[in-house]
């Protein structure tokens, strides 16, 4: 099993330690979870995220290439930019979906999931390997990430960095200096909080993680960013999205800009959504898992859960779920059957949760 720079920490610190995608990861520490989440929507928290796939695309091809394999249109990143994009396959689904950050004018940072860092390698070696001027390289392991997450992360961090904080906005990324130690900072992160990024040597981690504890910040785990992740109404791969996934039939449509990409010659035209992706809340007891079965108020069988979790913040059964696009339509009333019961719910709007 694959460790990070901050395994060990980790350990002293107490972690519940778990298999991810190949890597042994802190799953929460003996807070607990609800303990880490609501540190993250009222404080501030810090999670290891070194198990993130980093690609480095460069080159003057590069731009062409990333048109090429992505979703999203990275033609519209000016220089110290990102977003969110997805990289398609060539039978209407999904590689994986993934961030893409720009740092010069000729060099691109991909930040994709552990579980996909192969398949995305390849399918952006394979576009630029047909782009004049292009390459691609796997740089994960040049890399430790640190998600700094919640309404205090800019308070705490620009006492410890160089750069002037008030002028980085949401999804800006800079080379700066965390206590003269270079790192590059990104205010981007998965939990719908303000909160920042931080790729830093791996022999810095554990002197960075360190001081951002010492500063305040609560040590979190993989628990509290699923369940951050889901009431801020964001999709996880191999949950909400998959290898079938069309984008174009969930939430997420608006990430398919209309240029080409490869693969699009195996994509419909006019998208097939017999099934769309929802949001759910259920409206008695219970916990919407991953797997169970979403019924019509009739008990005909309309879809599956994907993802569901308790919030720790508002208290309410929350999830996602594919199901007949004749349901899918904000205010259905559905169920979801658990143990044996139609469990009343509703199609929720997403996010569950704005700070």
């Amino acid at each position: 099993m694959n460790t990070t720079p901050l395994t060990d920490v980790h350990e002293a610190l107490g972690a519940r330690m778990t298999d991810f995608a190949g890597t042994r990861m802190p799953l929460q520490y003996a807070s607990g979870i609800a303990h880490e989440h609501t540190a993250v929507r009222e404080g501030v928290g810090v999670f290891d995220v070194s198990h993130m796939a980093e690609l480095r695309i460069g080159g003057p091809g590069a731009l062409d290439a990333l048109r090429t394999a992505l979703l999203n249109d990275a033609k519209k990143l000016r220089v110290g930019r990102a977003h969110y994009t997805m990289i398609p396959n060539d039978h209407g689904g999904l590689i994986d979906d993934a961030y893409v950050y720009r740092l010069t004018e000729q060099d691109y940072l991909l930040v994709a999931n552990a579980a996909n860092r192969g398949a995305a390698y390849e399918r952006l070696a394979a576009v630029a390997a047909e782009v004049p001027g292009a390459n691609v390289a796997d740089v994960s392991d040049e890399w430790a990430l640190l998600a700094l997450q919640g309404p205090g992360a800019a308070l705490l961090l620009d006492r410890r960095v160089a750069a002037d904080l008030t002028a980085v906005r949401k999804n800006d990324t800079l080379p700066t200096e965390f206590d003269d130690r270079p790192i590059r900072l990104a205010r981007t992160g998965y939990t719908g909080e303000d909160g920042f990024e931080l790729f830093v040597r791996p022999d810095d981690a554990v002197f960075v993680w360190n001081e951002l504890l010492a500063e305040g910040a609560e040590p979190c785990g993989l628990g509290a960013r699923d369940t951050l992740r889901l009431e801020a109404g964001f999709p996880l791969f191999g949950h909400e999205l998959t290898g079938d996934t069309d984008p174009r039939c969930t939430p997420f449509s608006w990430v398919v800009k209309d240029k080409p990409f490869a693969g699009r010659d195996g994509w419909p035209e006019v998208p097939e959504c017999g099934r769309r992706l929802v949001g759910l809340r259920l409206e008695a007891r219970g916990i919407p898992r991953q797997g169970y079965r979403v019924l019509r108020r009739d008990g005909t069988p309309i879809g599956t859960v994907t993802s569901g979790t308790v919030s720790p913040l508002t208290r309410d059964a929350i999830g996602f779920a594919w199901v007949d696009a004749d349901a899918a339509e904000v205010g259905t009333e559905i169920a979801v059957e658990i143990r044996g019961q139609a469990t009343p719910a509703v199609v929720a709007e997403i996010p569950f949760y704005r700070p």
